[in-house]
């Protein structure tokens, strides 16, 4: 036991001291052994200083893993009405927005509707908006997750909406 445990010792004990030899090819090119070469000749020796030993990071407390744990959250927001390309009848301009987010928003988070990319309205927890009195055309609806400090968790997929309403350039004939 003491011969296979001074075997163990003495063979670590060469590995941190282990060298490299540099010599040259035919060609003039280095080369790199970890033996001498056969012919004896080496032109540098190099000394391999220990290995960089970096000590892990300090635990963290569980108040603070779990703030991290909600940052790491993978959350999902979907717009679940009005659906893709949908055409809003002719009218006044009047419909719902409908929006959910996975998993639910928690205190402290809001929903936030945005209309071509301009906010609508005030942020809120509920997943509803009742818009009127919006312009003809074609318009891009997201809804964002944010924070308390209105940093962005999520943002839905755009959904186009179609709004038609009457026009005083094409009068009944």
């Amino acid at each position: 036991m003491n011969k296979l445990l001074l075997g163990v010792l003495l063979s670590l004990s060469l590995a941190a001291s282990a060298q490299v030899y540099v010599s040259k090819d035919a060609q003039g090119n280095p080369v790199y052994s970890d033996t001498p070469p056969a012919d004896g000749s080496v032109t540098e020796k190099i000394e391999i200083r220990n290995t960089n030993i970096a000590t892990p990071p300090p635990l963290i407390p569980t108040s603070q893993a779990a703030k991290k744990e909600q940052a790491g959250k993978d959350y999902a927001v979907t717009i679940s009405s009005p659906a893709q390309e949908t055409s809003i009848p002719m009218g006044p301009g009047n419909f719902t927005v409908s929006a959910s987010s996975k998993p639910q928003a928690s205190k402290g988070q809001t929903l936030r509707l945005y209309i071509d990319g301009q906010p609508w309205g005030a942020a809120h927890s509920g997943g509803s908006w009742a818009l009127t009195n919006i312009f003809r055309g074609a318009h891009d609806l997201t809804v964002k997750l944010v924070d308390a400090n209105d940093r962005t968790l999520a943002t839905s997929d755009p959904v186009r909406v179609y709004v038609h309403r009457p026009s005083v350039n094409f009068k009944n004939r």
